[in-house]
Parts: structure tokens; C-alpha cells; sequence
């Protein structure tokens, strides 16, 4: 088999604004690149009519995200949040040293915190729970003994 290395993951989002915001300056993404893309190879490649759509690239810690915002055909809404059970990806996850610190930052943000689903292992020192970026996709939130 050939050499692979992972490009990126595509997150569609509603207002490429407020999911740029999100990613950059609450979770810390740096801003790579962006491309207005649209025409017939972009409609074949994705399976859509008349596709035309921004991609924003954002990076951290060697993880690339692209941000889909699409003009044309618009974008369709599933279950919010996904059911982690639903077939697909199905979520961001993320370390942070200071859980109780970091989702004090998210709340002044007005983050989406999903509060029911907060877990502690006192056993192993690990501390998680799920928040959501403003189109509802779920982010798990880790912070393990030690940071």
C-alpha cells in the first residue's frame, strides 16, 4: 500500500464567522488558510448540485481542521447533538490541564457545555465531559492525572 498522512478533517458548519471564532479563539486553532471553491470538479468530488463553498483551514497541535460553509446547496441539519452511536465520526476530543478553569473560559463565551455529561474517575485522576461547537458538534473535553 502506498504512503498516507492525514490531511485534514471537514466539519460543515452554518456561519463560517461564528465557527471560525469558536475554533480560533476558544479552543485555540490557528488560522492556516482558505479557499472559496465551487465548478464542476467540486460538484463530482462531493456529490452536490451547483456546489459553491468557503473551506477554511485551521491547525493545532498537527491536527488540521477544515471548515465547510456551503453557499450553495446550503447545508442540512441532523440530530443535535450526533448520537455517539451514529455511524461516522463522531467527535473532537481534546486535553486540557484544568478542566474546571477551561470550561470557566468557555462559559463567559456563552460554549455550549453539556453538563450531564461530566465523568470522574477518581481511581485513574481523569476528568471529561462533552461541550458543543455552534452547530451542536460534540467536543470531549480530557484532562487526565498530571494534566
Amino acid at each position: 500500500m502506498g504512503q498516507l498522512c492525514v490531511s485534514h478533517i471537514g466539519i460543515c458548519v452554518s456561519d463560517w464567522r461564528r465557527s471560525l471564532a469558536f475554533y480560533r479563539d476558544c479552543l485555540g486553532f490557528e488560522h492556516e488558510h482558505e479557499l472559496e471553491i465551487s465548478g464542476e470538479a467540486a460538484s463530482t468530488l462531493l456529490r452536490l448540485d451547483d456546489v459553491e463553498f468557503r473551506a477554511i483551514y485551521l491547525t493545532r497541535d498537527g491536527v488540521r481542521i477544515e471548515l465547510l460553509h456551503f453557499e450553495e446547496p446550503g447545508h442540512r441539519a441532523g440530530d443535535v447533538p450526533r448520537p455517539l452511536n451514529q455511524l461516522g465520526l463522531t467527535h473532537l476530543s481534546l486535553r486540557v490541564d484544568d478542566l474546571d478553569a477551561f470550561l470557566s473560559e468557555l462559559a463567559a463565551a456563552d460554549v455550549a457545555i453539556v453538563d450531564a455529561t461530566r465523568v470522574e474517575s477518581p481511581d485513574s485522576g481523569t476528568r471529561a465531559i462533552f461541550i458543543t461547537d455552534p452547530d451542536g458538534t460534540l467536543i470531549e473535553l480530557v484532562q487526565q492525572h498530571g494534566g
